[in-house]
């Protein structure tokens, strides 16, 4: 499910004295990834590489936000109509360069004031704090352009910064064009600039495709602004990790992992425990409150929300589920459910979607719930299917129970009141009802509604007849044993004969109840 970008309620990363315009450069294919999804729509912790870059420019509060789209463009539009809807797509058809995609962008919005800030859609580790800083220091310096650099170990396939000797920028070179002496430098272009919109839309209509690639390069305009006498600057990331793009799989799987330690890193300084880092993935949209504990081995994803002193995991996977204080999930799958203060669910439980679980509410081993209520204290211990289901509070559910609700066109609803007591291996026949303090045999198929404080017994009448594995089955170990049995009984032996009597058990339907007919905790 993809992560929307809501509103921002926090205050403005920077203070805003004039217009500003983001563009995100989204049109590339990503040959190298092999896919059918185009690039940027490649999922990381919660969110496309297209949505964190949005993300971490929307506290800029930017007035107007332009995503530049080719490969893929419909599916790019329908994500943005997702998550992003107030965003403006615009179609760049031919992939003529990042300066050509520009100035697609600027035709867009030609009521364009102030600062425009361009982003690549692939560096999904880019830090809201530092497009602030970028646009700060643009703006306070009031360059007419401001590249974002970093110092990298190995900048193998990047563009350089190359400076002067006063140690100002002096060109931005793609790798295919440096020379040998310009691919030694280790301070990289980030693809994420600042620019004055009035000089960069000057800038734009003077660009070249005399280059390696034949394309209009974005970074020439800081050339031409400088040769004009117009100031540039260079602003350092703080971290050259956060300016990593993705160009394959491999890659791909690098940033995850970096997200991952951060996003471990960050909850565990705020009180959480995470038992092991290496093996817990939580998206950037999830919650976790203090003092929770997260086992190895567990995946938090989409909008789930861990309460304070929960436990979760091991071997774990929450997506779009709340679980409350206290509560516990252990070797569990959940989906779009919810798990109440002090519940408990698990070993090996599956809670599917509208999966109400209230306070101290328990759903244990084997057993898968759907749309399924259950009340305070009701307990769902073992090997059952429970869907569309109401069960009321301090109810109790034998094993190898299932609330049998599709007839095949229709689902239909069952419910248990409060304080019930239902038997192992009853068949709840939707719709039906059992009453407040009611209770069922085990074995039964209840297709009736049960009066409160009734007791329900719905099963055939039990036949023995004796001798049959002796007659039909002679020769084997169970009819040696059965006559071992017999013999010792009676102390002598006592072949079955043929035409001995069948004996059969109480006429009472079916037979005596007795306290082993309900299911105990």
């Amino acid at each position: 499910m993809a992560a929307r970008l809501s509103p921002s309620r926090r205050e403005p990363l920077v203070s805003q004295p004039r217009l500003r315009t983001v563009v995100v450069l989204a049109a590339g294919e990503g040959k190298r990834m092999k896919s059918a999804l185009p690039k940027v729509l490649h999922p990381l912790l919660g969110r496309t590489l297209l949505g964190h870059v949005l993300a971490a420019a929307e506290p800029l509060r930017a007035d107007r936000t332009v995503v530049v789209v080719g490969h893929g463009a419909e599916q790019v539009r329908a994500h943005l109509a997702e998550i992003a809807s107030e965003t403006t797509p615009v179609l760049q058809e031919r992939q003529l360069g990042t300066g050509h995609a520009v100035r697609i962008a600027l035709d867009a919005v030609a009521e364009a004031t102030g600062t425009v800030v361009v982003i690549n859609g692939d560096v999904p580790l880019l830090r809201p704090e530092t497009v602030a800083a970028l646009v700060e220091a643009h703006e306070s310096a009031g360059a007419a352009a401001t590249v974002l650099a970093a110092e990298v170990p190995d900048p193998t396939g990047l563009g350089r910064i190359v400076r002067d000797a006063a140690g100002r920028l002096a060109q931005i070179v793609e790798e295919r064009d440096a020379t040998a002496e310009q691919r030694g430098l280790r301070e990289i272009n980030a693809g994420i600039y600042a620019f004055d919109v009035v000089r960069l839309r000057e800038a734009l209509g003077k660009l070249s495709t005399d280059n390696d690639q034949g394309e209009e390069y974005l970074t020439d305009v800081f050339g031409l602004l400088r040769d004009a006498g117009e100031p540039v600057a260079v602003h350092c990331a703080p971290d050259h990790v956060e300016t990593l793009g993705c160009n394959d799989r491999v890659e791909l799987a690098g940033l995850r992992r970096l997200l991952r330690d951060r996003v471990n890193e960050g909850w565990m300084r705020t009180g959480v425990s995470i038992l092991d880092p290496h093996t817990t993935w939580i998206d950037v949209t999830v919650t976790v409150e203090r003092d929770a504990v997260i086992d190895q081995n567990t995946q938090l994803q989409g909008a789930t929300v861990v309460g304070t002193g929960a436990l979760v995991g091991p071997d774990t996977t929450l997506v779009d589920t709340t679980v409350g204080a206290g509560a516990s999930v252990v070797r569990s799958h959940a989906v779009g459910a919810e798990v109440g203060p002090q519940a408990s669910v698990g070993p090996y439980a599956y809670l599917r979607p509208q999966s109400r679980l209230a306070r101290k509410a328990k759903v244990g081993t084997f057993v898968e719930t759907k749309k399924a209520t259950i009340g305070e204290g009701s307990k769902v211990p073992h090997l059952s299917y429970v869907g569309d289901a109401t069960i009321g509070e301090h109810s109790n559910i034998g094993a190898a129970s299932v609330f049998v609700n599709y007839d095949g066109v229709r689902k239909h609803h069952t419910t248990i009141g409060s304080h019930a007591r239902t038997g192992a291996d009853n068949m709840f026949v939707a719709p039906v009802r059992v009453g407040d303090g009611a209770y069922t045999a085990a074995g039964s198929v209840i297709v009736s509604d049960v009066p409160p404080g009734a007791m329900a017994v719905a099963r055939g009448q039990q036949r023995n007849v004796e001798g049959w594995v002796l007659r039909k089955r002679a020769g084997t170990a169970a009819a040696e044993a059965a006559q071992r049995a017999r013999e010792d009984a009676s102390g002598t032996a006592s072949p079955a004969r043929e035409g001995e009597p069948i004996h059969e058990g109480p006429e009472t339907v079916g037979g005596p109840v007795n306290a082993g007919d309900t299911a105990t905790e």
